[in-house]
């Protein structure tokens, strides 16, 4: 017989354990945090004092100095410039390594990790210090932001396109293998109709990425607008820097329209 006077057990969402295992986890968290945070060396009367520090610097780039802006408008075509002819040989570079680092794709175990390995070495390494490396091989200028910005794309771009490979539909490969095609034909008729969409929205992401990115590179010698925004920081100039930052935002702006637009007419 049922019991009709027993009272219903109380639902709770969590077992014991599981609410136990939840607050050691937060606990080791918050040490985490503590830790880090007490094994740096910051000077905390710097960042007790940033606030008026801040307001002082913005009140030396009032108003901005626009005495130098043809350069500035020069030089920032060119980091257009390193950022699209970077994108576009990442672009072609990329593609074979994508299609030996997907598992579906690649002839074998060896060319597997060999793809995996190169998306891994670019993508570990930051764009300043492939800029730094660059201009210490080539001397300073436009060909080391270029090979910066180009080797750290491909990692990015290779591993996307990589994904896309392998989350591909595998009936029309099968149907094409079936009927006696070549592996180029089935690449062609096959693969690269489902990776496309994918292609171009990788490609574009990334060429607004390198815009971006392509905006530092001068700070090492890389060429761009950034070797403008340093020399000015060196030299006390904060008017002209205040030029230079505010080209940099318009330049990022534009970037975005361009890119925004055209995922939505090519995509």
């Amino acid at each position: 017989m049922v019991d009709l006077d027993a009272k219903p057990e109380d639902w709770m969402r969590y077992t014991p354990r599981q609410r136990l295992a939840r607050y050691l986890a937060y606990l080791f968290c918050i040490a985490a945090i503590v830790w880090a945070i007490t094994s740096i060396d910051v000077i905390w009367p710097w960042v007790y004092d940033a606030p008026e520090q801040m307001a002082d610097l913005l009140g030396r780039m009032v108003p901005p100095d626009t005495s130098n802006l043809p350069q500035i408008l020069w030089v920032l075509l060119e980091t257009v410039n390193i950022a699209t002819i970077a994108t576009a040989i990442a672009v072609v570079v990329s593609l074979p390594v994508a299609y030996i680092a997907a598992q579906n794709t690649t002839p074998n175990a060896a060319t597997l990790w060999l793809g995996r390995f190169i998306l891994v070495s670019s993508r570990s390494v930051n764009t300043i210090i492939w800029a730094l490396l660059f201009v210490a091989i080539f001397g300073p200028g436009i060909v080391a932001g270029i090979l910066a910005i180009m080797f750290r794309s491909i990692g990015f771009i290779g591993k996307l396109l990589g994904e896309a490979i392998e989350e591909i539909d595998r009936k029309p490969v099968e149907a094409l293998e079936a009927t006696g095609a070549s592996r180029f034909k089935v690449i062609l008729y096959a693969i690269v109709p489902q990776v496309m969409p994918a292609f171009w929205a990788v490609s574009i992401l990334r060429w607004d990425i390198n815009l971006r990115e392509s905006t530092v590179l001068g700070l090492v010698g890389a060429g761009g607008i950034g070797l403008i925004l340093q020399g000015a920081i060196d030299t006390f100039n904060w008017q002209e820097a205040a030029t230079v930052l505010l080209a940099i935002l318009v330049l990022v702006i534009i970037g975005e329209f361009v890119a925004m637009t055209l995922r939505k007419r090519i995509i």
